[in-house]
């Protein structure tokens, strides 16, 4: 596997970079922030895991300040009602009332692993509690496939079977999903295969560690395999393309690749090797982060070394050299997981 192994080779200057007093930053031309694009709460929720997970393993203050700053974002861009704001322009004003059922799941995902984590501020914590009481309610409205496997897999990281029932109601609604799309050699939950797509097999793995009922270990794994040829034909990890996406019957789009992809394979193949004990979802786990250090379609190191950054994706004439906050902070959530398994 091609990485580095410690921070003292890997930088964290872009982080810090992409992160003013009011959150991360949306998007990057080049390596520079660009302030036009302000901000958005999908990206300072990723933010928070990684940053949740870098002061995990490295207790550094600079780490323990961007929680701070990533959860105090989540806190203003909350509604009464517990949904959450997307959007934001530079001067900190929300561009909308209301964001998408995708973005709630994140925001949700990232608090209950904020929350779970030992090495989280009790402050923050009291805090982030009351934001998962609030937005709890609106869990079992969910349309999105997608924001029911982000808030599965975070209300799984919770303690206490609470949560329970309503994990078991939005499995249950993307088993029968599930059931519905499969056809023949068909197994997945939609006719079409588009973005963020390991997390639905993930959210079933997740779900089965929780209840350990049959049901969800059978789909989890079934599911994860069909997106695995559809991702592994070349031995190497490629995921679908945005340009075009796959369709059922149709050809995969072949680019552009993107950041958010491998690093949510990363973590469902972790989740299945810590379900199942087989190293081969360890390999194929290790195989979809060294993506980022060249196992990929154009054999290029999506890291620039200089800031330890990550470019946004491989395009058909090779990287996207822009290195917004999706692209670096899904790499980083994958560094932080895959790290524990490098040596």
């Amino acid at each position: 596997m091609k990485t580095n192994n410690d921070l003292t080779t890997l930088k964290t200057n872009h982080i810090f970079q992409m992160t003013d007093d009011t959150g991360m930053f949306q998007h990057a031309i080049f390596g520079v922030p660009d302030l036009a694009e302000g901000y958005t709460s999908d990206d300072n929720a990723r933010a928070l895991i990684m940053a949740v997970n870098l002061y995990d393993q490295y207790r550094e203050n600079k780490f323990e300040k961007l929680i701070y700053k990533y959860v105090a974002f989540l806190n203003y861009a909350k509604n009464r009602d517990g949904t959450f704001r997307n959007f934001m322009g530079y001067n900190r004003e929300f561009l909308e009332e209301e964001s998408s059922e995708d973005c709630f799941g994140r925001c949700l995902w990232a608090l209950c692993c904020a929350f779970s984590n030992a090495a989280t501020p009790q402050n923050v914590k009291n805090s982030v509690e009351k934001l998962i009481e609030c937005a709890l309610p609106n869990c079992r409205k969910l349309g999105s496939p997608r924001a029911k496997a982000y808030v599965i897999i975070g209300l799984s990281y919770l303690e206490g079977g609470k949560n329970n029932s309503c994990i078991a109601k939005l499995a249950d609604s993307l088993a029968d999903q599930y059931d519905h799309y499969k056809d023949g050699d068909w197994h997945w939950f939609e006719d079409s295969m588009t973005y963020c797509n390991a997390t639905l097999p993930w959210a079933m793995l997740s779900v089965y560690r929780v209840l350990k009922e049959n049901c969800y270990q059978r789909i989890g794994f079934e599911s994860l395999r069909f997106l695995e040829k559809k991702t592994f034909g070349n031995g190497y990890f490629k995921p679908i393309g945005c340009n075009g996406w796959l369709e059922k019957g149709k050809e995969t789009a072949e680019y552009d690749e993107q950041s958010v992809e491998a690093c949510e394979m990363t973590l469902a193949y972790l989740e299945a090797y810590a379900i199942s004990g087989e190293k081969t979802f360890l390999d194929k786990a290790k195989t979809c982060f060294s993506w980022y250090y060249g196992d990929n379609s154009k054999n290029l190191s999506l890291i620039d070394v200089e800031t330890g950054g990550c470019y946004d994706g491989i395009i058909m004439e090779g990287l996207n050299l822009n290195q917004g906050a999706e692209s670096l902070v899904s790499f980083w959530i994958a560094y932080l997981a895959i790290k524990k398994y490098a040596n």
